[in-house]
């Protein structure tokens, strides 16, 4: 019965992975036409790229979330976690919105750090307020303890801060966040599905195939970049989805390439970038001498190595990176 319901869904993954093939191009002229426009540091030329482009991914949620609603409701006289659903959607939305500010006033001068964990909270609100999630959570050595009013309080919140906040820090590449995005979401997909909630494997599988389509212009070259409107949306929505699903441990475990970039970034007091020198002939190489992130330390390496080092291979080896928590996750 549970795959029944997937199956039936699928024609609105298609739906939503279409639209958000169809919008991007649409939203690159505008962006272009109104001057939100962006340097792709990591080219010799150092082109003007189009910026801004999570609206069409959370755009594109939005209006598959909606549908599952609709057709839950219409088509199969299923109204169960309408309330969750509309939840999450406020939650993501806000995010968005939060992203969608930082973006406006631009990365050098956009939400100081120490605004953003603040507006984190009303992210964490709506999730809070329906009692999402379980407080019985089973912590190694421990056993089941029940976390009684710490999980709203302290659990939930830590949560979307570490996805809203923690998803925006590994970046600045292209295809690097959406790709990233679409590994992590399809990981919970699964899992929810596997422990019993195929309504959150519906509202993952509605996040990803957004990004699928916008992956296609993400993707190197990008013709758009995805902005913080598509980091804070994305992040928040794996952070809310591991919630709902219980699936926290999970959630830390793909977290953990994130968790290490915080660190990195903290030895530079978040002041340090993530891009590299671009040479002559567009190989990269390392900007600085000690590492402040997960992208300088796959550029330092490959430049060890002596790998000609280029923008797609460092994407694809953090990538890959990625991977092995998917793979640990599954195993644990």
């Amino acid at each position: 019965m549970v795959s029944t319901m997937i199956y039936d869904f699928v024609p609105l993954f298609l739906s939503i992975f279409i639209l958000s093939w169809i919008l991007t191009p649409f939203w690159i002229k505008r962006a272009k036409a109104a001057g939100l426009m962006g340097k792709d540091m990591q080219k010799k030329e150092a082109p003007e790229v189009a910026e801004m482009g999570g609206i069409v991914v959370l755009l594109c949620f939005i209006i598959g979330v909606m549908g599952y609603v609709a057709m839950r409701v219409f088509l199969f006289n299923a109204n169960s976690n309408i309330v969750s659903i509309l939840a999450i959607l406020t939650a993501v939305l806000v995010a968005g919105i939060i992203g969608l500010i930082d973006d406006i006033l631009g990365w050098k001068i956009g939400l100081r750090q120490w605004q953003k964990p603040l507006l984190t909270l009303l992210v964490a609100a709506p999730i809070m307020a329906v009692n999402a999630g379980t407080r019985v959570m089973h912590i190694p050595y421990f056993g089941a303890i029940d976390l009684g009013i710490i999980y709203p309080l302290i659990i939930i919140p830590v949560m979307i801060l570490m996805g809203t906040n923690g998803f925006n820090m590994l970046a600045g590449y292209n295809g690097l966040e959406t790709g990233q995005g679409i590994i992590i979401l399809s990981t919970l997909a699964y899992f929810t599905y596997q422990t019993g909630s195929p309504w959150l494997t519906i509202v993952a599988l509605c996040m990803v195939f957004s990004l699928l389509g916008f992956w296609i212009f993400n993707k190197y070259p990008a013709k758009i970049f995805p902005g913080d409107t598509l980091t804070y949306t994305v992040g928040a929505a794996s952070a809310i989805i591991a919630i709902f699903g219980n699936v926290e441990k999970t959630f830390f475990i793909l977290f953990i390439p994130y968790i290490i970039e915080f660190f990195l970034k903290l030895r530079g007091l978040f002041q340090k970038e993530s891009f590299a020198k671009v040479t002559e002939d567009g190989t990269l190489i390392p900007k600085y001498d000690k590492i402040y992130g997960l992208e300088n330390l796959v550029v330092l390496i490959l430049n060890k190595l002596k790998i000609r080092t280029t923008e797609r291979k460092v994407v694809y080896i953090l990538h890959t990176f990625q991977l092995i928590f998917v793979i640990l996750a599954l195993v644990i």
